[in-house]
């Protein structure tokens, strides 16, 4: 069996590219800055709505209350489309 942070023999280059894309620096910060919006907004584990940040943190936004708003899963996940 693989140690924690190794690779397993049989594992699918799916689960391999996404180890090393949150191994990454950056993607880990940005984690911790969305679960702590999370927690900020009182949203509970399994909540089917999210966080969405009215300026993106990318382009200079913050975690503050003014610039979070609690909307639901698809409307957040449409706004990225746009």
């Amino acid at each position: 069996m693989a140690r924690k942070g190794q690779f397993k023999k049989n594992a699918k280059p799916r689960s391999i590219k996404q180890r090393k894309f949150n191994s990454v620096l950056k993607h880990k910060k940005n984690t911790a800055i969305r679960n702590a919006a999370r927690r900020n907004s009182g949203l509970k584990v399994g909540d089917k709505r999210e966080v969405d940040h009215k300026k993106s943190l990318s382009k200079g936004g913050s975690n503050n209350k003014s610039n979070t708003r609690i909307v639901s899963r698809t409307t957040n996940r449409k706004k990225g489309s746009r």
